[in-house]
């Protein structure tokens, strides 16, 4: 028996080392199958950024770019054609015209742009379509990695990976490369209302890029159509997303927009947008090259991209999605580890009671021996008047310092160094709010026992949070999670702390406990709020000319301060003194505003590593303007000159003397858009203009603009029809 024992265990031992050496051998080779994924990818990257910019009609969109696509989709098919699905490619070239809200509205028309449509599905054939689309054009300065040569990348691997699996899809998908996007959406437009395959399209998933790497994040779904959420949150191996950013987006105070419109609006399909967020700072610019986008992003896009077509492709709700159609989801991620979702209707009956459980808990408090007659609600009203007092003072007192920095010259200081913004509006934010808050304490309470005005300032947190969670259920926002996040935990760890706080106050227990407690709730909330400044700092350099970036960002810092100080609050009550702290953020804020008007903070940078470029737009441009009767009225030539931004020309007159306010032109309000060629139409974004005397323009092809017709309409109107032909973009 001993024997058998002990060859039974050495036996054991043998096989556990050959399963071990077999799971060592597959993890190798799913490490070089996933080294492999990667540099096909950044190859792709590489190889449609190499050609540089390719604005739409320009040969390195047109030709070359569209060239290599073909030729790679072309290598996909021959090596998948023996496998269980069939590849068809189709080069679209349509013409047509729409009309859209975005940036105040116009019409957009176009001609032969170029889309790349693949259809990827079972021998068999399919019924239902899945879409994913990437754009491959970019603005005519940029290289465009990020928007959106990455995307592109990302989708010719999933490509290759979906097309070569053994066992067949149930459904089918179209990967469409469209060349037309940086011109307002335009080849979306032409695929989805005339090609024949997007009929049979049922949900897309649209690839898009603000910023220059990072993670992609969802921030729109839909519209309604929850079980495209629940696909993502099911299958995304490296989830993120919040649909916090979804209602910010499309509330219209981001000034951008994507395909995600279109085949919503036109196609009335559902989808998932998806965009890189980070650094923006380089977003539209010539630093957005390949190098910059490090191979964990592109590894993580890939990853997220390929397993959520791959549950969507074999999904019995992409067939007939009628029955999952209706309602809304909350959704958002735990710092990118977990994503928690559920259905909205679910959102505001969990909303309503963390209301009901909180006006419980405040009226049972308002009900105690010693708070009878009224006296409890009085102090909670006083109080709650007081912490709004402290608000607007402190908002409107961060603001002042915001004017005086514009006055003094020094917009956006903080553009090439964040944390100084912080430093400055952050100290003065905080110190103002803890300074009325002292004067309350030791003027207006006088002398009481420190912990009950504590429990006191928790309660009008409470109160608060609670007030901003019904209104956002009562408006459908599924953004009123994050009040309810910030008022179910630190009404459940007061309650569980209740016995701590009245026998001990603010001891070290008790704060160590408290601030655990308040752990998740706040690590969302700053994880949110990191997301917003990540999108809203870059977007200060391309905001145009009329919008104060100080005021936007000091409101920005200051309301940061005041939501994530709601619930310290009270520890200004139980604390003996704050002059030391007051003391050391005056000395802060006196030393950085000093820092600012010397300055010493300079807010562009050309570091290869890290720049922060001043965008213009300039053009050379000829103008010829003609009345109604067709004879010309003026004519003149000269650099159109733009500034992307608040500073305007601040910092180029002394580098380039003869661009100044001497040269500075207005709104001719009697020409369509002030008399100047706008690529689109942003007047209202940048009203400050430049224009220098320059010799005419001299294109190889000379523009040739007549009118061919000229015709009075019923309603009073005139209708014109022009012929204009001229040069391409490859001058």
């Amino acid at each position: 028996m001993s024997s058998g024992n002990a060859f039974s265990l050495k036996e054991k031992n043998t096989r556990s080392n050959a399963l071990l050496l077999f799971h060592c051998k597959r993890n190798s080779m799913q490490q070089q199958t996933l080294r492999v994924w990667v540099f096909e990818q950044k190859r792709h990257l590489e190889q449609i950024t190499s050609v540089g910019p390719r604005p739409v009609g320009s040969q390195e969109n047109e030709v070359l770019t569209v060239g290599y696509l073909l030729e790679q989709i072309e290598n996909i098919r021959v090596e998948t054609a023996a496998g269980p699905h069939q590849l068809m490619v189709d080069v679209q070239r349509p013409t047509g015209s729409f009309s859209i809200d975005f940036l105040g509205g116009f019409t957009s028309f176009y001609d032969h742009v170029t889309n790349i449509a693949v259809r990827l599905e079972p021998k068999g054939g399919a019924n239902h379509l899945m879409l994913a689309n990437c754009h491959f054009d970019t603005v005519a300065n940029s290289p465009g990695a990020s928007d959106d040569a990455v995307s592109c990348a990302v989708m010719l691997e999933v490509l290759h990976s979906l097309a070569n699996q053994s066992s067949p899809l149930h459904h089918g998908v179209i990967f469409l490369f469209n060349g037309a996007e940086e011109n307002i959406l335009q080849a979306s437009h032409g695929f989805i209302t005339q090609h024949p395959w997007a009929k049979q399209v049922r949900a897309f998933i649209n690839l898009e890029a603000a910023g220059v790497g990072g993670k992609e994040v969802v921030f729109q779904t839909g519209p309604e159509n929850p079980w495209l959420v629940q696909a993502y949150v099911h299958a995304a191996k490296h989830p993120f997303a919040s649909v916090v950013g979804q209602e910010v987006f499309q509330s219209g105070v981001i000034p951008s927009d994507t395909d995600f419109r279109i085949y919503r609006d036109f196609g009335n399909i559902p989808g998932i947008d998806l965009a890189f967020i980070e650094n923006g700072f380089i977003y539209h610019t010539k630093y957005d090259t390949a190098d910059r986008i490090l191979t964990d992003s592109i590894q993580r896009a890939g990853d997220n991209i390929l397993a959520v077509l791959k549950y969507l492709l074999t999904s019995e709700k992409l067939a007939d999605s009628s029955e999952y159609r209706h309602g809304n989801m909350v959704f958002f991620d735990l710092l990118g580890v977990v994503v928690v979702a559920y259905p909205a209707r679910v959102g505001t009956i969990l909303n309503y009671l963390v209301a009901t459980a909180t006006f419980l808990y405040l009226a049972k408090k308002a009900s105690l021996p010693g708070n009878r007659g009224g006296r409890y609600v009085w102090d909670l009203a006083c109080a709650t008047g007081v912490a709004v007092l402290s608000w607007f003072v402190t908002l409107l007192s961060v603001l002042i310092v915001a004017l005086l920095v514009t006055l003094l010259g020094r917009s956006m200081f903080w553009y090439n160094h964040f944390y100084s913004s912080i430093c400055l509006y952050g100290a003065a934010a905080t110190g103002k709010m803890i300074f009325i808050h002292t004067l309350a304490k030791n003027l207006y309470y006088g002398s009481p026992q420190y912990f009950l005005l504590g429990d006191l300032y928790f309660d009008v947190s409470l109160l608060l949070w609670c007030c901003s969670l019904v209104w956002l259920t009562q408006q459908g926002l599924c953004s009123a999670y994050v009040p309810m996040l910030m008022v179910s935990f630190p009404l459940a760890t007061r309650l569980l702390l209740a016995k701590e706080f009245k026998h001990r106050g603010a001891s070290v227990k008790y704060s160590v406990l408290y601030l655990l407690g308040l752990a998740l709730p706040y690590v969302h909330f700053m994880f949110l709020i990191w997301v917003v400044f990540e999108i809203f700092t870059p977007i200060m350099g391309r905001s145009g000319t009329e919008i104060p970036p100080e005021v936007v960002l000091a409101s920005l810092v200051t309301l940061t301060t005041i939501f994530l100080s709601s619930f310290f609050l009270h520890f200004i009550y139980l604390v003996r003194s704050t002059k030391w702290i007051l003391a050391g953020l005056a000395s802060i804020f006196i030393i950085m505003f000093l820092l600012v008007s010397s300055g010493l903070f300079f807010p562009y940078s050309g570091s290869p590593d890290s720049p922060r470029p001043k965008r213009v737009f300039l053009q050379h441009t000829t103008r010829t303007f003609h009345n109604l009767q067709g004879q010309v009225e003026s004519h003149d030539s000269g650099l159109w000159i733009n500034s992307f931004d608040y500073t305007g020309i601040q910092h180029i007159t002394p580098n380039i003397p003869e661009i100044n306010d001497s040269v500075r032109t207005h709104c001719r309000e009697d020409r369509p858009f002030c008399g100047y060629p706008w690529f689109l139409p942003v007047k209202f974004l940048s009203k400050k203009n430049w224009y220098l005397p320059a010799p005419e323009v001299s294109p190889s092809s000379p523009l040739e603009f007549r009118l061919l017709s000229k015709e009075e309409t019923s309603w009073g109107t005139i209708k014109m029809a022009f012929s204009a032909k001229g040069q391409g973009h490859d001058i």
